[in-house]
């Protein structure tokens, strides 16, 4: 062995003494050549295997998401204090940045993906028959049709986990379905007319609007509540955060009605007549409704007048939706037109041709719309917020549809029609990972429990729904306060102006009976009661405006009970 070794060093020697008088090689000075990268300091650094390298040109690219805003410029500081405070700040946010993205690999390991056409070939073209032979088993159960002829239209609703769906007949057909086996929960007929359906805060209670009264049920099917309250209801929907069911009946009537505790908010006349057009920004809890004179109007329930009123087209609204980020509102009419709006500005970022009977944005941001048996996808991929065709998909000729709904956190679109429901795959609509503590399609009965108490903890009072909600918890902006000025100082303010005012008429004399000294008084007197008209005027206004403010504060406090009456200031009061 050791005799083997010795000839194969040997030979390695004299290949490499070969080597160097071929080369002109000096082995005496001869230094063995590291390998990585050399630095400015004269340093290697070792060179990471091409799949680390990858990682780390992600993550460089990620870690900007999650730091906040750009670095401190620390060179401009003199004080070294403070200055090596905020270096120890800026690397622990660099530090948690990275956590926040290594964390983002492991437990998000879902990405989204899209219909990626080659060449010259759309995406619109794709037809469900060519997607169901490509994905997996799982994923092609969620392509079908149920034909039930005799008890539609259909409407349905989705929980916000997406593993349950609830389904109405307009002929009194209520069922509530377990999306992840398929499975029938619960299934009965109501012998009336049912509108519209609604989860509540999850899938054990649902709301039907039926022929005279909306009906509050558990997935037992035993009907709870009859809201009589809310009359002949047309549309519903559920403020999950504030606990809060809204309906519009046929006179056009908004209510809205606490779950937990039984008390109605808010009950308002709209004005505006008949609306079946109802949906609530996600983002803000704002409910916008669609009128027949082509106008939005936006409500929260502690105000009788909507917040906004906007015309958004010259005909009848049919329908509307809010993008989930809340600053995206798409609509509808019967002009024949679908308006993108951006509700920062209130402004129309885009227009396109078409007729939609219903919308709806996808947690990922596509819109779908449909009218007769035609259903179309509409996708942002520039992030431009420019909309583009997607996808489209028609139903059997004849099949009226009544409703479009992306399940969350699915790459499916629910439609209810005339003849049934069916679903469809829209590959990219759904959010590929979900986060437990918000909506868990696997939770068990203890942690449903848990979480509907913890969300009754956290529920919202109806004073926070506003447009901007981020307004809550900030400071009110400081104004300048206008220094009240004695009477006294208005009253020489007055006179210097009326003195300037008559010194500046002419005394020159003029021709025989222009320069009477009667009317030189009588110009002398008409420019003093011009000069006092403008202090006069903000006297009044002035007045005017305590009076009013002394009016209301009186009003106030005589709705308080006679004990808090008397904290009342009595200056303002008297």
């Amino acid at each position: 062995m050791k005799e083997g070794m010795t000839r194969l060093y040997n030979w390695y020697e004299m290949r490499s003494i070969q080597y160097a008088e071929q080369h002109n090689v000096d082995l005496q000075n001869f230094k063995p050549v590291k390998m990585g990268v050399e630095q400015e300091d004269g340093s290697l650094t070792k060179i990471p295997p091409p799949e680390e390298q990858e990682f780390l040109d992600e993550m460089d690219i990620k870690v900007k998401k999650y730091l906040r805003g750009g670095s401190a410029n620390l060179e401009a500081l003199r004080d070294k204090k403070l200055k090596g405070q905020l270096a120890v700040r800026e690397e622990l946010y660099g530090k948690s940045a990275k956590a926040a993205v290594k964390i983002e690999k492991w437990l998000m390991p879902s990405e989204g993906g899209y219909l990626e056409a080659e060449g010259i070939e759309k995406t619109w073209r794709i037809k469900q028959e060519s997607i169901a032979r490509e994905v997996d088993l799982s994923s092609s159960k969620n392509q079908y049709d149920i034909v039930l002829p005799d008890l539609g239209p259909y409407t349905l609703d989705f929980t916000s986990s997406g593993r349950y769906m609830a389904v109405a007949g307009r002929k009194g057909h209520l069922a509530i379905i377990d999306m992840m086996n398929m499975g029938l929960v619960k299934e009965l007929q109501v012998r009336e007319t049912v509108r519209d359906v609604t989860f509540l805060h999850n899938e054990v209670f649902f709301a039907a609007a039926q022929k005279k009264y909306p009906y509050i049920y558990n997935r037992d099917g035993t009907e709870l509540h009859c809201l009589k309250e809310h009359g002949s209801v047309l549309k519903l929907q559920f403020l999950k955060n504030h606990f809060l069911l809204a309906s519009i009946n046929k006179f056009g009537q908004l209510h809205y009605q606490d779950v937990t505790t039984g008390l109605m908010v808010g009950n308002f006349r709209t004005g505006l007549g008949r609306s079946d057009v109802m949906q609530v920004n996600p983002f803000n809890g704002v409910i916008a409704l669609g009128h027949s004179n082509g106008s939005v109007t936006m409500w929260k329930p502690t105000s009788g007048a909507p917040m906004v009123k906007m015309l958004t087209h010259h005909g009848p609204v049919s329908a509307l939706s809010f993008h989930s980020n809340g600053h995206l509102m798409a609509t509808a009419g019967t002009d024949k037109k679908i308006k993108i709006w951006d509700l920062r500005k209130f402004e129309v970022l885009q227009t396109l041709p078409g007729h939609a009977k219903t919308l709806d944005f996808s947690q990922k941001g596509l819109l779908a719309t449909s009218t007769g048996s035609f259903v179309q996808i509409l996708g942002d991929f520039s992030g431009s917020q420019n909309y583009s065709r997607y996808m489209t998909h028609s139903i059997a000729k004849g099949y009226q549809i009544q409703k479009v709904m992306f399940r969350p956190y699915e790459d499916v679109l629910g439609l209810g029609h005339s003849m049934g429901w069916s679903s469809i795959l829209i590959p990219g609509s759904g959010e590929p990972n979900f986060d437990s503590w918000v909506a868990n399609p696997f939770e068990t009965p203890k942690q449903r429990r848990e979480k509907e108490v913890r969300s009754l903890l956290d529920k919202l009072p109806p004073e926070t729904i506003m447009l901007d909600p981020k307004k809550i918890g900030t400071l009110k902006p400081r104004t300048k306060r206008r220094e009240k000025r004695s009477k006294e100082e208005r009253e020489a303010e007055m006179e210097a102006a009326v003195a300037d005012a008559k010194s500046s008429v002419s005394t020159k004399r003029k021709t025989k009976g222009r320069s009477k000294p009667s009317r030189r008084a009588k110009k002398m007197q008409e420019a003093g009661e011009r000069a006092k008209r403008p202090f006069l005027e903000q006297q009044k206004q002035e007045e005017e405006l305590s009076k009013n403010k002394k009016q209301k504060i009186s009003e106030q406090s005589e709705q308080l009970p006679k004990s808090l009456q008397r904290f009342v200031s009595k200056k303002a009061g008297s």
